[in-house]
């Protein structure tokens, strides 16, 4: 019997970049599935460019555990028959979890281009993930008991669309306000989650759902936690996630020097924050894996969210 955790967690992903490294992901989704997360999540490069490899990665963890995968899709060059044709795609291998996202602009674009296609906003998507499921399946039939010739109308399975959070502030956002009002967007469009982009402190977290719960926002908000593990990395996420240098952090991954150092540095950072969300009433935990199943588990393991392991 797999060892399952005490709240709900769930990973990303991202595909293999050459078909050496599939042997090695694939054993990390084997070592994620045995305890029995809520999803795992697969990336979508700009543009497509990881499609087949994506694609490949979902029905693996489709075929080979009892996890539900869930598909990252973006905006980005995407035209509405290319997008209908590629969730039809995933919903034809058995995939029903998304990730509706606006997607960032392809890297040398310059400022002010204009780098998405015909769907533009992450709601928009939402809505034609849905809209979609709905045509592919509009009704089902189920046998009434007792009456060979009759048959009663059943509701499909509805899709699950999942939709980013930005806790702190889209980089992009013009006010205050306008990354809630986009949650509130998704929504309405038919987000059935929304899942955070990284932050480094508990009450970024705990206070954007406190403001999102007043402005009227009712689905789950997962916080998505990354550890990190280096400083190499750390200044990674903040040019791409645009957040401010955590200093604390910073100092201590600087001052260690090894690299298990920073890696314990790291671990030790990011179970804090599990411990402190979860504690704060977080519904479940997002942990961007990196494709390294040991760091994640070793940071669940010290935030006592994983049994006891040898």
């Amino acid at each position: 019997m797999p060892a399952t955790v005490e709240v709900p967690v769930s990973f990303e992903l991202y595909p293999a970049r050459t078909d050496a490294g599939i042997p090695a992901l694939h054993e990390t989704v084997r070592r994620l599935a045995a305890i029995d997360p809520a999803f795992i999540s697969v990336t979508y490069g700009a543009g497509g460019s990881t499609r087949d490899r994506s694609l490949a990665l979902l029905r693996h963890i489709l075929d080979t555990t009892d996890v539900e995968p869930m598909a990252h899709l973006t905006c980005v060059g995407t035209s509405y028959s290319e997008a209908t044709a590629l969730i039809r795609e995933f919903l034809d291998a058995g995939i029903t979890r998304f990730l509706a996202l606006r997607g960032d602009p392809p890297e040398g674009a310059a400022e002010g281009d204009d780098f998405l296609g015909d769907i533009r906003s992450a709601a928009e998507l939402a809505q034609l993930i849905d809209r979609v499921q709905a045509e592919r399946v509009p009704y089902g039939e189920a046998p009434v008991p007792g009456l060979p010739q009759a048959a009663r109308v059943v509701e499909p399975h509805d899709v699950q669309i999942a939709v980013a959070a930005f806790p702190n502030g889209h980089p992009r956002s013009r006010h205050s306000r306008e990354h809630i009002d986009a949650l509130l967007a998704k929504e309405a469009a038919g987000a059935t989650l929304a899942i955070t982009q990284l932050f480094f402190y508990a009450d970024d977290y705990l206070s954007f759902v406190d403001r999102s719960r007043t402005a009227g926002v009712t689905i789950p908000i997962l916080p998505g936690i990354m550890p990190i593990i280096s400083p190499r990395r750390l200044q990674r996420v903040l040019q791409l996630s645009g957040e401010s240098l955590p200093g604390e952090l910073a100092v201590a991954l600087d001052v260690e020097p090894t690299a298990e150092g920073q890696r314990a540095v790291g671990i030790a950072h990011a179970s804090a924050l599990v411990r402190a969300v979860v504690e704060g009433g977080a519904p479940g935990v997002h942990l961007y894996a990196f494709n390294n199943h040991a760091t994640v588990l070793d940071v669940l393991a010290a935030a006592d969210l994983l049994p006891s392991r040898a």
